[in-house]
């Protein structure tokens, strides 16, 4: 008989996860203390929003907004919202069409259809499109090909080799720029000193499989996570919303299940997607080493400031398209920032704008810290709003509205050289951890995606 397993949170993870073990026969029951299925990759339905449970969510998820045009008031209050559907955060997905959603999918019979494109880079006073040339292609394309394609074995050699080390190596003109803005905007992390080249390029293989480097799902994030709930609910599996767990219960160094509502929920198995270093506010810390407790709390995450523009005219050359930026010496960790401008949601097929107005997506890199100091946030504001410009001139002209949401909790644990993110066997039996907080290929959605599969595998 196949065990009863509980998972903790929707997050893309756990759904995942609930998925695929569903589709094995396993009876899986989901537990989700938000009203809405997603975790940090949900999608509101802005026609069932109201400002508190917007507010509430972000603070829920180590989310607020510091600014908007016009206030958040105004803005429900004339509910310019309707007929948007809004991402909790900026969300890419690596690897385009050919990405790893679309794989997990393809094992359950299903598909979603992804807009992707190449990248180009906003400078100065224009843009280029795409962000190489083929002479830059040429110049380049054999150093890169030597990372990509480098064993295993030579990739956890260089795990503990930092950017700052192999841009000293290998940059050479465009490439440096490349390592440079790349490696920020895969990882969201601006420190050079702290990322990790192997893991970098790891990362970067998804790119390589003959799809474009960025890709977003038509109807929004919601389109995957709902298929992959519904694939659940359809075979068999409970997802029950409004559900926060209180506790796993463990005994004699095993997890016998879960306390909801003053009430005990034995399973099998328990998998956790909620964010790492808050696993001890629902398992007793004392039955876990004390290494891995201290390591556990120490881990970061990484943050950064969205920015959802609404705008009534775009230029239809950039409809689809997506840039990175840099800007220099600004005076944060890292001394340099990476972001990007993503107008792929902005196409009419992304179908989460009402018809004839347009969402422009970007998001600026920062840390935890920085993402909570005010006076770094307008900075950086300051920052989107002058990249817009140069892409959009005049484009107040056409704004209906903007939100600013800032992260400090992006990414569950960074992946930094400093960071070692833990396995998904915890040292209690039958006790699991996923999400984009543990040791998996990928960066954020992926590394959460494909920490599913590893533990799908062991199990």
């Amino acid at each position: 008989m196949k065990n009863n397993i509980t998972i903790i949170g929707t997050g893309i993870g756990g759904l995942t996860a609930g998925a695929l073990l569903t589709k094995k026969g396993f009876k899986v029951s989901i537990f989700e203390k938000e009203s809405i299925i997603g975790g940090r990759a949900l999608t509101f339905d802005t026609s069932k929003l109201t400002l508190d449970s917007y507010l509430k969510t972000l603070s829920n998820f180590n989310m607020n907004v510091p600014f908007s045009e016009p206030d958040l008031k105004t803005i429900f209050e004339k509910k310019m919202l309707k007929g948007y559907k809004l991402d909790l955060g900026y969300h890419a997905i690596g690897g385009g069409v050919l990405s790893n959603a679309n794989s997990v999918l393809a094992e359950l019979n299903n598909h979603v259809d992804i807009l992707e494109s190449n990248v180009g880079l906003i400078k100065e006073n224009g843009y280029v499109f795409p962000f190489l040339s083929r002479i830059d292609k040429l110049k380049i394309l054999p150093n890169i090909l030597r990372l990509l394609f480098a064993s295993e074995k030579t990739l956890k050699k260089l795990d503990s080799i930092s950017i700052t080390d192999t841009i000293n190596k290998y940059g050479r003109g465009q490439m440096t720029l490349i390592l440079e803005i790349f490696s920020r905007s895969i990882t969201t992390i601006n420190n050079l000193n702290l990322i990790s080249t192997g893991e970098m390029f790891r990362s970067q293989r998804n790119l390589y499989r003959g799809s474009k480097p960025v890709g977003y799902p038509k109807n929004g994030l919601k389109n995957i996570t709902e298929k992959l709930a519904n694939y659940i609910q359809q075979n068999g599996g409970t997802i029950y919303l409004n559900k926060k767990v209180k506790k796993i219960i463990i005994e004699n160094k095993k997890t016998k299940g879960v306390i909801i509502d003053n009430k005990k929920y034995l399973s099998d198995i328990v998998i956790s997607n909620t964010l790492v270093q808050d696993l001890f506010k629902i398992a007793d810390e004392k039955h876990f080493p004390i290494d891995y407790v201290k390591n556990i709390k120490s881990l970061k995450g990484t943050g950064s400031l969205c920015a959802y523009y609404s705008l009534n005219y775009l230029d239809p050359k950039l409809i689809g398209k997506t840039f990175h930026f840099i800007e220099r010496n600004i005076g944060i960790d890292g001394n340099d920032t990476v972001g990007m401008i993503d107008f792929m949601a902005a196409s009419p097929d992304s179908r989460i704008s009402p018809a004839n107005k347009f969402i422009v997506q970007s998001y600026i890199i920062c840390n935890p810290d920085e993402a909570r100091n005010i006076d770094i946030l307008k900075k950086l504001k300051y920052l989107l709003d002058k990249k817009i410009e140069i892409m959009i001139p005049n484009y107040k002209k056409n704004l209906n509205w903007v939100i600013y949401p800032a992260i400090w909790h992006l990414d569950g644990v960074a992946k930094t050289i400093e960071n070692e993110k833990p396995d998904i066997k915890t040292p209690i039996k039958n006790l699991f951890i996923i999400g984009d907080s543990v040791k998996a290929t990928g960066i954020g959605f992926n590394c959460a995606l494909n920490s599913a599969r590893l533990l799908v595998e062991h199990i």
